[in-house]
């Protein structure tokens, strides 16, 4: 019952004007001396007991956290960085893009550790934007609904489920809405470097009347209340933690590949509180950090999905492809680029034109 509450409100929150931010919460003693900012696009539902854990070792501290949809941080990470604003301490994004242009454009803070020095080289780039988190993109569906013989094992076995136009899944099946999810537009291209498929895919969907939609929360809960009988691209810390509770959530990796996403952090040029701030990269980055934030499914390995039924024994490292923090991503926020593949998903989801900027 509350996990559904809570579903509810953030559904509810994907729909509140795009100028405001969907949660604030102040964590920590109200007599703290020092007050971080952390805005983010993450779940505080999720990320809270990390930020705790942080906070247990300093006592002294407070963070206020503002959960933001990944394309108005964007934007009002670009405008503090323009107008050389405090704003917030750090900012951690799933729409790992964003970040890499806003690194770019000059609007990160330089910190070194020996955190941030262990890291692989595609999760730091510039000794400004660090991955903190391991995320599977993946497909989930209802397993009261969808028959075991139906359910899709990769991108291949969709396609296959979505020929029919008047088949059992038409309208029944939804993704993230690419222009009003950085996240979604992240992934679809990531996938569209990545996949064979992803050309029948787009006309699959638009065969199919697949639903585009703007936020996880509103997608999962569409899943569990049966108006969707599956998902693709769906982040899978959320998916995980959700199963927990709601054993009726499938949820699968797919076996051609599986998109690994690590949410980037990056701490503003003109911070208040900079060094604090890296304080809190090192945690998330430290051992301690990475057992928290495994304990909330922001950190997920091949043996996790294994472990969860989301992935078969059979798959392989190999099938796990991250997306890298480096330059590359610059290609995806090119303004012409962009254009033309929001015009692409615009023909495979003509419902959503009208509502597109």
């Amino acid at each position: 019952m509350i996990r559904r509450a809570l579903l509810h409100l953030l559904a509810l929150t994907c729909a509140m004007p795009a100028a405001g931010q969907e949660i604030s919460d102040r964590l920590g003693p109200a007599e703290a001396g020092h007050e971080l900012v952390v805005r983010s696009t993450t779940d505080l539902s999720v990320l809270r007991p990390v930020l705790e854990d942080f906070l247990a070792a300093w006592p002294d501290v407070a963070i206020r956290y503002e959960q933001w949809l990944s394309n108005n941080l964007y934007r009002l990470t670009l405008e503090d960085c323009e107008a050389r604003g405090a704003g917030a301490d750090l900012v951690i994004s799933s729409a790992v893009h964003h970040m890499v242009e806003l690194v770019n454009r000059g609007c990160a803070y330089t910190h070194v550790s020996d955190q941030t020095l262990a890291l692989p080289d595609a999760l730091v780039w510039r000794d400004e934007l660090w991955g903190v988190t391991r995320e599977p993109a993946v497909m989930i569906y209802d397993r009261t609904r969808v028959p075991e013989e139906d359910v899709p094992r990769s991108r291949f076995d969709l396609l296959d489920l979505l020929r029919a136009s008047d088949g059992p899944y038409a309208g029944r099946v939804a993704t993230y809405d690419i222009e009003a999810s950085g996240l979604g537009y992240l992934f679809a291209y990531a996938d569209s470097l990545e996949a064979t498929t992803f050309g029948g895919l787009m006309e699959a969907f638009g065969r199919s009347d697949t639903v585009a939609t703007c936020c996880s929360a509103e997608i999962m809960e569409g899943v569990l209340r049966g108006d969707y009988l599956l998902a693709y691209n769906i982040i899978g810390s959320y998916a995980l933690q959700l199963a927990e509770d709601n054993p009726e959530l499938g949820i699968v990796a797919p076996s051609d590949y599986t998109l690994m996403l690590s949410r980037g952090a990056m701490i503003p040029q003109h911070a208040d509180s900079p060094q604090l701030a890296a304080t809190l990269v090192d945690y998330l980055l430290s051992d301690p950090g990475r057992a928290a934030l495994a304990e909330a499914h922001l950190i997920t390995d091949l043996e996790m999905l294994i472990a969860n039924g989301a992935a078969a024994p059979s798959l392989g490292s190999s099938a796990l492809r991250p997306v890298e923090l480096s330059p590359k991503l610059l290609v995806a926020s090119d303004r012409h680029k962009k254009q033309l593949f929001q015009a692409r998903w615009r023909d495979a989801f003509p419902a959503n034109s009208a509502k597109a900027p």
